[in-house]
């Protein structure tokens, strides 16, 4: 199969213009390390005519060419790249999206006899007000000697394609003027803006004007800026200031001349430069104290059409953007850092994160066109049993169910909001999805909505489930075309889908996987009794209650749950504390008999449990104990006899020399009479399946 490259398409790359497509061949690559970052690959490409070895692949694409995908004389088609201008007016192409037309093997060999891009006079790098280069700034890939096709590798580090080797030097262009021969005295040039450098002796050259006529002269060693050049034959002359060619801004922030990159694109080694996104993700400001100081931050997660990436602001720039800043508008964002990503505390899919600072810029975008609103990569839900635990998932499904919000208390003694939704999609699997916080507390699923989930952590608590932490993103009803082909599905079939959930626990005795537990079985299994506490779900009854020491007076500070002792003063004081209070605040401790048609098992409900069981809070029941006892027993009476769904946790304790099993109520719901027959009628289905099964071999043998 026979390629054709597009011609000249290396010069006009370079010359900031756009090509649709351009066919190039791969003549060599080099791999640019980094001790902060991740490897860079710098490329040689050819279009038959000229080549250049001002490439760079994206890190994204870094396995091509560790993989050997991408190997030397293959045939590749530039599907989508980006011209960077460097601080010293020299430019590299991003390539961001290749596909590979020809392998090398099918290739054999290099098309054409292409030239080093930048020799010939025609060519825009020599058409410029100026073009010579000291060797501390010197131009990637191989020397401008048009003789010669060979990749010679830059000696420098790799950063901003610094080469130090010397050279020589290129033909130098002036401003226009006129000029006649003449003896004069030597001319001091006027500055010239460049990064400081020393040049290495050079060879002649030819000074050239455009237009004028000039006799040939010789430079002595230079220095850069200003520059001093010796004598020669030509009339008195005031040279312009001799610049590298600017770079132009194609769509750019308000008064800004950078411009405008991908995400997906940046580096820490770019000096200059501005994106375009929108704010998927905005975090509250949350303080911090440690042995260096105390400290206040916030985090945003911004989107473009290329990828993602996280945003932190210190301190006095919490000040400066949070109010600025607002989820789901689009903002112009430069001059901040960027450094590699701590993924300890991140989710978002990119190497990199940034960090704001005093110079940071951050502008109000009013053309959001083209900007995405969410950048996903969903899962099937079905996939979910093969991931392994702690990944991060983006999600999309239809809630089916969703359970009403509760407060529970960390291991930090910190009460969050959560609530536990069901998502189902396409492949028929369900997974319940943990929501924390404000998100908790805000969603509505009444109307069993589409959901989004982008960052959620895979989680083999109850076989697979997920949870989103604060810094994932949930979207209800997305506008996007996965949402629209979930709600149609959902709809017109997936309402009545005989589902299986993901979200179970498995049975010691037969490893089938089973979404609950009967009390029985807590007790055949021997549960709690290992290292480890064990869980379960079971449906069940509530029997009894013991209401007389199921309230008690704690201490009133909010990370303490300690009982108080009344010093009949009107004082209350804490030994935890070591404090007295004016006052306390009623804490639950409730002990309750549940049972099932199997057996019966003691348990214990602490504050959040207890109050959606009984339906009052604890101040509401120990103002009623105090003041109508009547009332206070009628809360317990209703209580009685209510079937619930009990998610527990049981564990074998030891308590002054006597070992017993505790069983611990960590949450309540109600029961949905409608999904429990349906998880029944798949048990019966089942057991009926392997009785055939047992049936049909006894028979055989």
């Amino acid at each position: 199969m026979s390629v054709e490259l597009t011609p000249g398409a290396i010069g006009i790359l370079f010359s900031g213009s756009q090509v649709n497509n351009p066919v190039l061949q791969l003549l060599s690559l080099r791999r640019i390390s980094s001790s902060t970052g991740p490897n860079r690959f710098r490329l040689m490409m050819s279009d038959g005519q000229h080549s250049s070895t001002s490439f760079l692949l994206v890190s994204q694409l870094n396995n091509l060419a560790e993989e050997n995908i991408l190997e030397p004389y293959c045939v590749c088609m530039l599907k989508k790249t980006l011209t960077n201008t460097l601080a010293d007016g020299r430019r590299i192409v991003v390539v961001i999206a290749l596909e590979i037309l020809q392998s090398a093997e099918e290739t054999e060999g290099k098309i054409g006899s292409p030239t080093p891009y930048g020799t010939d006079d025609g060519s825009p790098e020599n058409s410029g007000s100026s073009t010579l280069v000291s060797s501390s700034a010197a131009a990637p890939g191989p020397s401008n000697e048009s003789s010669s096709t060979e990749y010679s590798p830059p000696r420098g580090s790799g950063r901003g394609f610094v080469g130090t080797s010397p050279m020589k030097a290129s033909p130098m262009m002036a401003s226009p003027m006129k000029a006649s021969p003449m003896k004069t005295s030597p001319m001091m040039a006027s500055p010239m803006k460049a990064s400081p450098m020393k040049a290495s002796p050079m060879e002649t050259s030819t000074m050239m004007a455009s237009p004028m006529k000039a006799s040939p002269m010789k430079t002595s060693p230079m220095t850069a800026s200003p520059m001093k050049f010796s004598p020669m034959k030509t009339s008195p002359m005031k040279a312009s200031p001799m610049k590298f060619s600017p770079m132009k801004a194609t769509s750019s922030s308000p008064g800004s001349s950078t411009k405008v990159m991908p995400i997906e694109t940046l580096h820490p080694y770019q000096s200059r430069w501005t994106i375009r996104a929108r704010v998927t993700n905005k975090s509250q400001i949350r303080t911090w104290s440690n042995s260096r100081g105390d400290g206040h931050l916030f985090s945003f997660d911004i989107v473009d059409e290329s990828g993602e990436i996280r945003v932190t602001a210190f301190n006095k720039e919490v000040d400066k953007f949070f109010p600025l800043v607002e989820q789901g508008k689009v903002y112009y964002i430069s001059k901040a850092t960027l450094k590699v990503a701590n993924k300890q505390y991140t989710t978002v899919k990119n190497e990199y994160e940034m960090s704001l600072n005093a110079q940071s810029s951050i502008v109000l975008c009013d053309d959001s066109q083209g900007v995405p609103a969410l950048h996903c990569d969903f899962v099937p839900i079905a996939e979910l049993e093969n991931r392994e635990n702690d990944a991060i998932v983006d999600v999309i499904g239809v809630c089916k169910s969703a359970e009403d919000v509760c407060r529970i208390t960390t291991k930090t003694s910190r009460e969050v909001s959560k609530r536990a939704l069901s998502l189902i999609d396409t492949t028929g699997k369900v997974v319940t999805v943990t929501l924390w916080g404000k998100e908790a507390e805000k969603f509505d699923g009444s109307e069993q909505p589409v959901v989004a989930i982008k960052g959620a952590r895979v989680s083999d608590f109850g076989g697979r489930s997920l949870s989103a932490s604060f810094s994932s993103t949930v979207t209800v009803n997305p506008d996007m075309p996965e949402a629209f082909r979930l709600r149609a599905w959902y709809d017109e079939d997936g309402f009545a889908l005989n589902s299986q959930s993901l979200t179970s626990t498995w049975s010691g005795s037969s490893g089938m996987k089973i979404n609950w537990k009967t009390l029985s079985d807590v007790k055949d299994e021997s549960m709690g009794q290992g290292e480890k506490a064990d869980y379960f779900s079971c449906v069940a009854t509530l029997l009894f209650t013991r209401k007389d020491s199921c309230l008690y007076q704690s201490c009133p500070s909010a990370d303490c749950k300690k009982k108080v002792i009344d010093q009949q003063n009107g004082m209350y004081r804490c030994e935890k504390c070591n404090k007295e209070f004016p006052n306390f605040k009623y804490r639950l401790i409730l002990f309750a008999n549940l049972a099932d048609f199997g057996d019966n098992q003691w348990v214990t409900c602490f504050q959040e449990t207890a109050e959606v069981l009984l339906g009052h809070t604890a101040e509401t029941l120990g103002e009623l104990k105090d003041t109508d006892e009547t009332a206070f027993d009628e809360v317990f009476q209703k209580a009685s006899f209510t079937k619930h769904i009990f998610k527990s946790r049981v564990k074998l304790e030891t308590y002054n020399d006597e070992s017993r099993v505790k069983v611990t109520v960590i949450e309540v719901q109600p029961l949905d009479h409608r999904e429990y027959s349906r998880r029944l009628l798949s048990n019966i289905r089942t057991l009926s399946s392997c009785t055939r099964d047992e049936s049909f071999q006894t028979a055989a043998w």
